[in-house]
């Protein structure tokens, strides 16, 4: 392929910058061209690779490599008009170069004709030995087209050629993920470890395979081969630590994610996992410790500032559980995570007007959750702003309409709000929606269970329900 990876010696690099700094004209081999242009092409100086083909064609005019270049570049600067013209030159030339198939393929697939562009692969791969290229590509296609089973058959291809192609080997995994094929993802890989014994990145994905079907000890397994064929690979260690939280076994989660940070800089999800394996164990001082660095060595992470808030919500410090969250609205004021934790910690507080702020802004921004319209409708109920709280409730059934305890605080906020009708009707409709919650709405609002109507209501569901 035209883009392939080549090391050039910096002197043949220099001696084509003398030239134009200074005017004069050296010659080059063709294949020098090739290199220089490969050099420029690669470090991304499109410009000094357009210069050194024109002048490599001025030198070589017959040159078929140095044609497919320029074909590539005006591809990647969209001149697929000009592209497939010189291409068409090319063939009448050698009408069995697939260098021209594949570059056909590739103005295809950048203007979004992925099936014509597989057409001209296959094409490419009948009349070349070297397949190893097109198989990448034509799974690459595959994947545009969202033909996942193809893609896979495409990547497993390149993988039989080399089996050291481990970027294919990630796709063919991704490709199994996809189709939810666990089970197959895991044969494959036990397969390819048959031959290849000591591949840390295909134990570590074996791993994430069993980690995703749940199976914590085979998946425990897969990691420490992982870590046994590569004992540097820092991801084998955090999915090993993951897996060790989730058997409960968290110091030794902990020595793992330790171990990521004495072989590379600590990273804020290393910090993060420390500080929730520390706080597991009751170790809350140095869960602190980690969680505060977690938020110093990465600002943006929003699962650092809501673990430092939710650790102090935990231990009742609300007052520094709502400095922290507040912080983090002050980073990112656009996240609505943190402005529903804000009106949690405002709610326990006892501030409901700011609670009451902080749940809309959540809403506002996104957050649909079931528990952002039962808490914001709570906080209306003890502000006494029953109206707000109906139309709370009346946006948040309308994401989750059949859910019992929104209608039954429906129910109970329109009987506050004296409107009896309007009780009567939603509060058949909850028990009968479900009758096992109707102890929650009598502990909610235990000044009506003792009106007649909703005793009477009350005995008629319970008969019917049995």
């Amino acid at each position: 392929m035209a883009l392939e990876s080549n090391e050039y010696p910096d002197k043949s690099i220099s001696k084509f910058e003398s030239m134009l700094k200074t005017d004069d004209v050296y010659f080059f081999d063709a294949e020098d061209f090739e290199e220089i242009i490969h050099h420029y092409l690669n470090n991304g100086k499109i410009s000094l690779g357009k210069k050194a083909i024109q002048i490599g064609l001025e030198q070589h005019p017959n040159s078929m490599e140095l044609k497919l270049l320029q074909v590539e570049v005006l591809a990647f600067e969209d001149k697929f008009e000009a592209a497939e013209t010189l291409l068409d030159e090319i063939q009448n030339i050698n009408a069995a170069n697939e260098e021209v198939f594949i570059q056909r393929a590739n103005i295809r697939s950048k203007q979004d004709k992925h099936q014509e562009a597989v057409n001209l692969l296959l094409e490419a791969l009948d009349i070349t030995d070297h397949s190893f290229d097109i198989h990448s590509l034509l799974g690459m296609e595959y994947l545009f087209m969202d033909n996942y089973e193809q893609a896979k058959l495409s990547f497993m291809r390149c993988v039989e050629i080399d089996d050291e192609d481990y970027s294919s080997l990630y796709n063919v995994v991704y490709c199994f993920e996809f189709l939810e094929d666990f089970d197959g993802s895991i044969y494959y890989l036990n397969d390819y470890l048959d031959r290849n014994p000591y591949c840390e990145v295909a134990w570590h994905q074996l791993g994430k395979m069993y980690l995703a079907k749940k199976l914590y000890i085979e998946a425990l397994t897969a990691f420490d081969f992982a870590v046994i064929s590569d004992d540097s690979f820092i991801g084998a260690y955090f999915e090993k630590g993951k897996v060790l939280e989730k058997l409960g076994r968290y110091n030794e989660a902990i020595e793992n994610y330790e171990s990521t940070i004495s072989i590379e800089d600590p990273t804020s999800y290393a910090f993060l996992r420390l500080g929730k394996c520390h706080e597991k164990l009751g170790n809350f001082d140095l869960a602190k410790y980690y969680y505060y660095h977690t938020v110093h060595e990465d600002p943006l992470l929003d699962k650092g500032w809501l673990a430092i808030t939710d650790f102090h919500f935990g231990q009742k410090n609300y007052e520094k559980a709502l400095y922290y969250i507040n912080k983090a609205i002050n980073i990112d004021g656009e996240n609505p995570k943190y402005w529903k934790k804000s009106g949690k910690i405002y709610a326990a507080l006892k501030n409901w007007d700011e609670a009451d702020f902080a749940y809309k802004q959540a809403v506002d921004l996104g957050n649909y959750e079931l528990s952002t319209w039962k808490n914001w409708a709570e906080v209306l109920n003890k502000i006494g702003d029953y109206n707000s709280a109906i139309q709370v409730l009346i946006q948040g059934l309308e994401f989750y309409p059949d859910n019992c305890e929104l209608t039954y605080k429906l129910a109970g906020i329109h009987l506050k709000n004296d409107d009896l009708a309007e009780s009567k009707q939603i509060l058949s409709k909850a028990m009968k929606l479900d009758i096992g919650k109707l102890r929650q709405f009598e502990k909610e609002f235990p000044e009506f269970t003792e009106v007649d109507w909703v005793k009477a209501l009350v005995s008629k569901i319970r008969k019917t329900a049995k």
